[in-house]
């Protein structure tokens, strides 16, 4: 690919003519980066890919669960699926620097509509076997940390720098929408078509994603010409995390939550819904996911209200602490009204601190080295399974759920207060240190402002 390749369709000069990019700079507001046309198609992509992601996930673990009988190997399939993720983070990395995004973008998404739309025929025409389940959790893993690793790099190559906070955390509350709504729509297309029907409707959110890929123009992006080995470049990546103070006091923050929260969210909850709620039906545990999710959905929309607030590191801590006390006080709840209440004020505090922590982490990073150095980030992923494990042991040896909530949780608030008082780059750090960084000259401005010549 020569250096001169390019991603956008310049023959085109007008299709951006109603974003303002140069009036968002100066203009702040909630839904500021939606004034761009590029952000609007991206964004639009992944609340469908949210929402089909929930659909195969829901299908998939009713598959395997009442093909089996077995929570074993319903562990085992997502076992398989972190595994083949964690073990593409390098190459998406190197991929995602050195090829055409668009490109690359199209490409994930067939691979992905071809897999389901062969396992949904499969499912229609032979019928359910848990082998095919094995295959299908090993095909889809192979794209899912590239697409992952895309898309956080690609809205710094569709936004102007300086609205990137806020285009960031409106890509997340488009997430967390999917997180509250997701499951009910899973669990509704499952009752109204079958198994091998839900996987059809997931193919068919693949050619909608693929619509709003081919409206995305990209600016001109010089690749590198230097073919290093991808251990080369993987190192590179790592290097920059080592050697970068800021980033990598961001990136072992984001450390954080996989360890010591996101568990709390994820695998206690059923635990909650038997043993201190007396409810095995699921009535309790989808009020607990649901009103996570819905304070996920206003903690994105704050944070993109506060997406110029120049103190971005206490906020980080802030909502840390916040999130931290919230899962506390979840602890102690006996109702399921108030305890539903605490997880709202939980997501929403998380909310607010992941979209911090990607900020700042993505401002960090030089554009040459944003699919690399992300690639690296991504492998906070691993941290997870760990997490969960923590809490799942913990739950049954403390006798129930309640005692490793409140040492998860106050583990984490104490490192908020620690960090408050150790580390002046993350207590003195501004918003604006990290929009100067590495951002000279904005080639997304430059190519927004050059359309509307």
């Amino acid at each position: 690919m020569s250096p001169s390749d390019s991603d956008n369709d310049e023959k085109r000069p007008d299709y951006n003519k109603n974003d303002t990019s140069s009036g968002s700079e100066k203009k702040s507001g909630t839904f500021t980066s939606l004034r761009i046309r590029n952000f609007r198609f991206l964004l639009t992509g992944q609340v469908i890919s949210q929402g089909g992601n929930w659909i195969q996930q829901i299908t998939v673990n009713w598959l395997v669960y009442n093909l089996t009988g077995s929570g074993t190997m319903l562990g085992t399939v997502s076992t398989i699926r972190s595994i083949m993720s964690l073990g593409m983070i390098p190459a998406a990395g190197v991929l995602t620097d050195r090829l055409n995004r668009k490109k690359l973008m199209m490409a994930t998404n067939t691979w992905l509509f071809v897999v389901t739309l062969l396992f949904g025929l499969m499912l229609v025409f032979r019928g359910s076997q848990v082998f095919y389940l094995f295959v299908f959790a090993f095909l889809v893993s192979l794209t899912y940390t590239i697409d992952s690793t895309l898309k956080q790099v690609v809205i710094f190559d569709l936004v102007p720098r300086t609205v990137t906070p806020n285009a960031i955390a409106l890509f997340l509350t488009g997430s967390a929408m999917m997180r509250s709504f997701g499951p009910a729509i899973g669990g509704f297309l499952l009752i109204r078509f079958g198994p091998g029907g839900n996987f059809l409707v997931q193919a068919g959110t693949y050619i909608l994603i693929a619509i709003t890929i081919m409206q995305l123009r990209f600016p001109a992006r010089k690749y590198d010409s230097k073919h290093d080995s991808p251990l080369q470049n993987i190192r590179e990546g790592v290097r920059y995390v080592v050697k970068g103070r800021v980033t990598r006091t961001f990136v072992l923050m984001g450390f954080i939550l996989p360890i010591f929260t996101i568990p709390i969210f994820t695998v206690l909850p059923p635990i909650y819904a038997v043993k201190v709620f007396g409810d095995p039906t699921g009535r309790v545990l989808s009020i607990l996911m649901a009103l996570t999710g819905v304070g996920s959905m206003f903690g994105g929309v704050a944070a993109a209200s506060i997406s110029r607030v120049e103190r971005r590191g206490l906020v980080q801590l802030a909502s840390l602490f916040l999130l931290a006390t919230s899962l506390v006080g979840f602890a102690f709840c006996s109702k399921v009204w108030t305890a539903s209440l605490m997880l709202a004020f939980a997501g929403f505090f998380e909310s607010i601190f992941m979209t911090s922590n990607q900020t700042l982490l993505q401002l960090s990073i030089p554009d040459n080295l944003r699919g690399r150095v992300t690639s690296v980030v991504n492998l906070n992923a691993a941290l997870a399974p760990v997490g969960g494990l923590l809490a799942g042991v913990g739950s049954d040896l403390l006798g129930g759920p309640k005692i490793i909530t409140i040492i998860m949780a106050g583990t984490a608030a104490g490192i908020a207060i620690i960090v408050l008082f150790l580390s002046s780059t993350i207590r003195n750090y501004r918003l604006s240190q990290g929009i100067a960084a590495n951002s000279m000259p904005d080639p997304v401005s430059v190519f927004l402002l050059g359309t509307k010549k």
